[in-house]
């Protein structure tokens, strides 16, 4: 078998990675410099690496992150309560592993929602689902999902996402629908997927905000009891600090 025909083989099977490889070893003899094991090795790990970064690049565009954030650019160094040993526990994902959920509170500007990307952008590159959604705009597409018939066929699709990023929790008044919403999503996801959430409001509000107790006490017995805080406290925005940098 001759060089044409393996390259085309290996592209009608969609190794991608492979032939790259393949091709650059034979148009420059490499492969004489290593042992047969070594020029498998290396044709597997390049095939292995080509779509691990094509799988990485599918659920980071189906993430649709407000941000491109990545966890290496968090900006320690600015004065805002931000703990550097707990959000490197958080890098290695096993928070997501274990279900739990992580809870973001800070002032306008103060880098919730890039925080957020991040810790969502490093669940992609661990090979969960995520997915990113403004609580204002998840409300209103699951109020147009009702009038039509998808509303069960979306919260599905919610339920699936191993990580579910609710950025902007508490800026607009939930109305009786949106509360029994929210307290679906957290019923299909308590126990069984990891929940990011952000507000302005601090957490001891959100009884206050929901109002009706009982839809009170249900949706935050399953989101707030179990989860990890992050506290942000800052003079300044961290959104223009970098816009004027």
């Amino acid at each position: 078998m001759n060089h044409t025909v393996t390259m085309q083989k290996l592209e009608e099977m969609r190794f991608t990675g492979f032939a790259r490889a393949y091709h650059e070893m034979t148009e420059t003899n490499r492969n004489r410099e290593f042992t047969t094991d070594e020029v498998i090795a290396h044709l597997v790990q390049a095939e292995w690496d080509d779509r691990y970064n094509r799988k990485l690049q599918r659920l980071i565009k189906n993430a649709r992150f407000r941000y491109r954030a990545s966890f290496e650019e968090i900006d320690f160094s600015a004065k805002r309560n931000l703990d550097k040993n707990q959000l490197m526990r958080f890098s290695s994902c096993d928070w997501i592993t274990k279900n739990q959920n992580i809870i973001i509170t800070g002032s306008t500007g103060s880098g919730k929602s890039w925080i957020a990307s991040a810790l969502g952008h490093q669940g992609c590159q661990y090979s969960y689902k995520v997915l990113y959604k403004n609580c204002i705009k998840l409300f209103d597409e699951l109020k147009i999902a009702k009038a039509d018939g998808s509303y069960i066929k979306e919260l599905s699709k919610i339920e699936k996402m191993d990580l579910l990023i609710l950025d902007d929790f508490g800026l607009k008044p939930l109305d009786g629908h949106q509360k029994l919403m929210l307290l679906e999503i957290f019923e299909d996801r308590h126990g069984k997927r990891s929940t990011i959430m952000t507000s302005q409001l601090p957490v001891n509000q959100w009884h206050s905000f929901i109002k009706e107790d009982t839809l009170a006490d249900a949706i935050l017995d399953r989101v707030v009891h179990s989860s990890h805080r992050i506290e942000l406290k800052t003079e300044i925005s961290m959104r223009e600090t970098y816009k004027n940098n």
